[in-house]
């Protein structure tokens, strides 16, 4: 042994950790003590020997990684002699196996948390010792001390690779699970998309999702005040690239963001026709900066959700959702929805009354059911989901009295008399019984259907883990998407061959001005009515079931003006005509359905007829596309038959007489040979 045998070495990173390291500056191993197991053979060329030479001491690293991945384990770097700049620098280096050392017990402090981390050092003596040497002016590092005994088990190749020494993400992937992390997708989706990208089986990257996890976190860790600022700086860049983008933010005292509020331009033209009824889901949070999240939605004429706006708000109270509702009004030129849905939020509600007056205020039924599960399972037991079912009976009773007698019934039968949740849901009954809802317009939005379709497109960009500034940038590609898959559906639905059910012209005519989602509704009311009995009386009609011998609903029908209402009230809440107003009108010897019972936002339009109304010199390619959709549509419309085709002809040949009449405007010949090229 040589004068450095028994050379004691404290690790230099761990000053806590005092168990000591024997290092042997001549041999290249030492014999096995018993119960101490030895490394995988391989090959010679990789293993490493005393008086191996190399140009850098981190080349001698990356051999002895290299070999201790073929081995089963992984190295670090444990102490080193000299420094670099002092004297003759840096002098020698010792690389470790990864076991090395031993962890010491940590002393518990009264009243202060201990981190009780696992720890896999177990005294390892596996090391690897390089010094600098010296000769003829030339500097390399040679092995001086070698040892390759193990106390531990060496973990197999499938294994080895998930120690954290060999994980690593590269700047390149890096900035590709960034880019996915704006598309909101999971960290598994990613995962899995990488796999198919790098064409290597599941779980084979070399790196984990809690590395993934790990980084889209330290993405996060940035200054709150920094952070604020470059979201800000987002939203104005946004803001130069597309001037419709609206967006509104307020600070507090000390200059620090507040809330902030924002809409796209295709949500503001959207709400135009489709704003008459709104959700403001009020239930997320952005993880981010731990800020409530408010999102307004709606859907369009063929059923599908529609993104409207956003906001984060620093504190939950009456100013501060005041202040969002305000924004929000401010992005829709001071438009108010007729119907708004919500949380059960009493400061919310608050606010709403004080700024929305006009407009009724209801409760979001899934978001009140979701709650159930916390509020009644302990109280009811195993009768719960008995409660549940007549719970939604009495929600889609059609009078409110059947609905207050069926509520006492309910609350007696299940002894639920003290129980402050049903208390309070009878409280705010007016906000969500259907009973008491169905004289306001809410577009289907009570419907699961309809809740799990908007909740899906919520969750779409809340899945997502990025900061901050990237946030409107994230929920502008959701809502991207969501457009085109709406275009998509549109197209989808607009190429199926309407099926009529009941022949009768009143049937063809809403077909050809509905939308297929509309029309799909009306024709269920238009099956149905043939099933009912009308009766004249003094003041309407009295319209009940043909099985049914009392009992029915009143209509009111004035066909000079062309009005027409119901008791049941469908129209009023959907916009489709109900079947006892359309038995009505049957008997009435009525062909066509009267203009203001096919409500525009269930027609067949898109979001840029609403655009067409505001128009001007600037925008003259897009009224032009849309002249393109009509005369699309028409030609569609008027083939389906011969008496179609020649009204179509003789209507369009009047009107191209007409239009040949007017003078050309002052376009330029650019202009008008780029709109025959469209053409």
């Amino acid at each position: 042994m040589s004068d450095d045998a028994g050379q004691m070495l404290l690790i230099y990173d761990d000053p806590s950790d005092h168990r000591s390291l024997s290092l042997d500056d001549a041999s290249s191993t030492e014999e096995s003590p018993d119960g101490i197991g030895l490394s995988l053979e391989a090959v010679n060329d990789v293993i490493p020997y005393i008086g191996q030479r190399f140009l850098t001491h981190d080349a001698a690293y990356d051999f002895y990684s290299t070999f201790a991945k073929r081995c089963g384990f992984s190295i670090r770097r444990h102490r080193t002699e000299g420094k670099d700049g002092v004297g003759k620098g840096l002098t020698r280096r010792y690389f470790v196996c990864h076991r090395a050392g031993n962890t010491p017990v940590k002393t518990l402090s009264e009243g202060k948390p201990q981190r009780n981390r696992r720890s896999s050092r177990c005294g390892c003596q596996a090391y690897l010792r390089i010094s600098k040497i010296t000769e003829l002016g030339s500097v390399e590092w040679r092995v001086t001390g070698f040892a390759n005994h193990h106390n531990h088990d060496l973990l197999e190749p499938s294994q080895v690779r998930f120690l954290p020494a060999y994980r690593s993400i590269s700047d390149a992937d890096k900035s590709r699970i960034l880019m996915f992390s704006k598309t909101g997708i999971t960290v598994q989706q990613m995962m899995r998309l990488m796999e198919l990208e790098k064409c290597v089986e599941p779980g084979f990257l070399p790196f984990t999702e809690k590395d993934v996890r790990n980084l889209l976190q330290s993405f996060k860790k940035l200054d709150p005040e920094d952070e604020n600022i470059d979201f800000l700086r987002m939203c104005q860049s946004i803001k130069e690239q597309d001037p419709n983008f609206k967006f509104e933010f307020t600070l507090d005292a000390n200059d620090k963001l507040e809330n902030i509020a924002w809409s796209y331009a295709s949500s503001i033209q959207a709400y135009e026709i489709f704003g008459d009824a709104v959700v403001f889901d009020t239930t997320h949070r952005l993880s981010a900066v731990e800020m409530p999240l408010g999102i307004w939605v709606g859907v369009n004429n063929y059923g599908v959700p529609c993104f409207f706006g956003c906001v984060l708000l620093r504190d939950e109270n009456v100013r501060s959702w005041s202040w969002a509702l305000q924004a929000f009004t401010g992005f829709m030129s001071g438009k108010a929805p007729q119907t708004i849905l919500t949380d059960h939020n009493m400061c919310l509600k608050e606010a709403i009354d004080g700024e929305m007056p006009a407009t009724k205020h209801a409760l979001c039924i899934w978001m009140v059911v979701g709650k159930f599960p916390s509020w009644f399972n302990a109280a009811l037991g195993e009768r719960y989901n008995d409660w549940k079912a007549e719970f939604y009976r009495l929600y889609h009773l059609e009078s409110i009295e059947e609905f207050e007698l069926g509520w006492r019934d309910m609350v007696n039968s299940f002894g639920l008399h003290t129980n402050r949740h049903i208390s309070n849901l009878y409280a705010s009954r007016s906000l969500w019984s259907l009973p008491y809802l169905r004289s306001h317009f809410l577009a289907g939005m009570t419907l699961s259907g309809r809740s799990k379709a908007i909740n899906a497109f919520i969750q779409r960009f809340l899945s997502a883990q990025t900061r901050l500034a990237h946030f409107v940038e994230q929920v502008a590609v959701a809502v991207d998407f969501k457009d085109q898959a709406t275009e998509q559906q549109t197209m989808q639905q607009n190429l199926q061959n309407i099926s009529l059910k009941t022949g009768a012209p009143m049937e063809s005519h809403a077909a050809s001005v509905l939308t297929p989602f509309a029309f799909s509704k009306l024709q269920e009311q238009l099956v149905l009515a043939a099933h009912y009995a009308s009766f004249q009386m003094e003041d309407g009609y009295l319209v009940r079931h043909h099985t049914k011998l009392d009992g029915g609903r009143k209509v009111y029908w004035v066909p000079q003006e062309g009005i027409i209402s119901c008791s049941c009230q469908l129209f009023e809440f959907s916009g489709f005509l109900c079947r006892h107003a359309l038995r009505v009108l049957s008997t009435g010897n009525c062909f066509q359905l009267p203009d203001r019972y096919l409500p525009l936002r269930w027609r067949r339009i898109s979001t840029s007829f609403s655009k067409s109304f505001r128009s001007n010199a600037d925008d003259h390619g897009e009224r032009v596309q849309f002249l393109q959709n009509l005369v699309s549509t028409l030609v569609s419309e008027s083939s389906k038959s011969k008496e179609r085709l020649e009204i179509a002809t003789e209507q369009t040949s009047i009107l191209l007489s007409r239009i040949r009449e007017q003078p050309i405007s002052s376009l330029s010949l650019r202009d008008i040979s780029s709109v025959q090229r469209n053409f």
